[in-house]
């Protein structure tokens, strides 16, 4: 079943805690409040502008990219033997094009020759024009998003994003650091969250190091990024930090899980609280459910991270979010899959798959899976502050449902935040929202998810409910299972 894609949002109410309100203004009161024009460019044409300025970025590197391999290519070598004035003309009309600032600046890339001269462009610090139109773009992004989140605009927080955007390093260090001191660690990513990629991208496309500007050209274009925004590391090398096939163990409930469980429900609350109550320290639940048309069908509960050490024994750690970002087949996943072999689901049963946080993440990976889906009818994703958004089902059929609080900083880390101007598909439903739960990570936290829905100030709990109907009907077995890397 499909439904439109929808983004629901509140603004923030005026219950939101006293002492965000005096933080915000506090940031304001270092420095006056610039007075903008009534008329104000609405937050869709700077969108739309950065979009094209985007396209012209990307195109201008795929000539560069172009006019290098052609400067390598045996073709044109053999063209210049044969026609030298020719070769010479050439030459010389594509140097003046791939090194004049007037036209397409220091713009090879791409094999060995163009890759040294990027290189060694990005240390002397030579911004080719698909660079500069690239940090417009973004800026225009970084514009878009202070229209709708005012603390962005805030005079700190302005001096922040613009010596980013400037690739004023010391500048943008300073800024942060008395952002921090003004509003604590928490509440400085909050305020930065909704264009912490763009920042991330920024600072790689401006930097020295030329290995991690393939980051942000990613991030650019809407794609799947392959390496990390600070080092550009590669995923192949996360994948190596993150080992294991996967294992899935058979488990008790203690008494608290239990008392959860006995009281759950298919209610979309009532899940968030099951997961909140796994924990995050390797626990998953698959749950057998009679339904009401006298069909069997299992729903998995899939928790988020652990952030007690960078990894542990269980696919709940930071690596494992970190390559739950980057690809679709993780431990995690391996693990959740072992799960449905071990408790013997018949191939062809309907499942449905809720997580939060990096749960939410691998049930997409799992719906990523074309032998995963052939194996099992997938009908139902529900994610719960999932950075989901560069990842696709792959069966169409497969509802995807998203819920985001916009608070939350987790969900914009696939590039797609609040910022982006790449739509997730039509066939999903986003639903998101602004509450109270202002800081990270009690925004982020399933327990801040599950008392917003349940509280009723948002209308998508029994959106949701009714979009999972077909999971209505008497719960015969919760059993939980212990996953491990190995």
């Amino acid at each position: 079943m499909t439904a439109q894609q929808t983004r629901a949002t509140q603004p923030a109410r005026a219950g939101q805690p006293a002492q965000a309100a005096q933080a915000v203004a506090a940031v304001g009161a270092r420095t006056p409040v610039r007075r903008e024009p009534q008329d104000r460019t609405d937050a869709e044409l700077l969108m739309a502008a950065s979009v094209l300025l985007a396209d012209a970025a990307l195109a201008a590197r795929r000539t560069g990219a172009e006019l290098t391999a052609a400067a390598g290519s045996w073709r044109v070598a053999l063209q210049a033997v044969r026609r030298p004035g020719w070769a010479l003309g050439t030459a010389l009309s594509a140097a003046r094009a791939m090194s004049n600032p007037a036209g397409l600046g220091l713009a090879a890339n791409g094999g060995l020759l163009g890759e040294t001269v990027r290189s060694l462009g990005a240390v002397a610090r030579r911004r080719p024009a698909c660079v500069a139109m690239a940090v417009d773009a973004f800026a225009l992004r970084i514009e878009a998003a202070a229209r709708e989140h005012p603390n962005l605009a805030a005079p700190l927080a302005k001096r922040l994003t613009d010596a980013v955007v400037a690739g004023r390093r010391l500048a943008a260090v300073r800024a942060a650091r008395e952002l921090v001191d003004l509003l604590g660690v928490t509440r400085t990513l909050t305020t930065i969250s909704p264009v912490i990629m763009e920042l991330l991208a920024l600072a790689g496309l401006l930097d020295e190091n030329p290995t991690n500007d393939g980051f942000a050209w990613v991030t650019l274009a809407g794609g799947v990024p392959t390496s990390d925004p600070l080092f550009g590391l590669p995923a192949g090398l996360i994948r190596h930090l993150n080992p294991g096939a996967g294992r899935a163990e058979r488990t008790e409930s203690d008494a608290m899980l239990a008392r959860v469980l006995d009281r759950s429900a298919n209610d979309i609350v009532r899940y968030i609280d099951d997961i909140s109550a796994l924990g995050n320290h390797g626990l998953a639940l698959l749950r057998r459910v009679v339904c009401a048309d006298g069909a069997t069908r299992h729903v998995v509960l899939l928790p988020g991270t652990s952030f007690g050490r960078l990894s542990n024994s269980t696919p709940q750690d930071l690596v494992g979010a970190f390559d739950a970002l980057l690809r679709t087949d993780t431990t995690y996943s391996r693990s959740a899959k072992q799960m449905l072999v071990r408790a013997g689901v018949p191939e062809g049963s309907e499942l449905m798959i809720v997580g939060h946080s990096l749960g939410g993440i691998t049930a997409m990976n799992l719906a990523s899976d074309l032998d995963f889906v052939s194996t099992y009818r997938l009908t139902h994703v529900v994610t719960v502050g999932s950075p989901i958004d560069t990842k696709r089902p792959a069966d169409l059929t497969t509802q995807v449902i998203s819920l985001v609080n916009q608070h939350d900083v987790i969900p914009g880390l696939d590039g797609r935040g609040p910022a982006s101007a790449d739509a997730v598909p039509d066939s999903w439903l986003e639903l998101s929202w602004l509450d109270e739960t202002y800081d990270y990570p009690l925004s982020h936290a399933p327990q801040a998810y599950a008392d917003t829905l349940r509280s009723g100030e948002v209308p998508h709990r029994a959106r949701v409910n009714e979009l999972i109907s077909r999971y209505d009907g008497e719960i015969v077995a919760n059993q939980p299972y212990l996953l491990r890397d190995k």
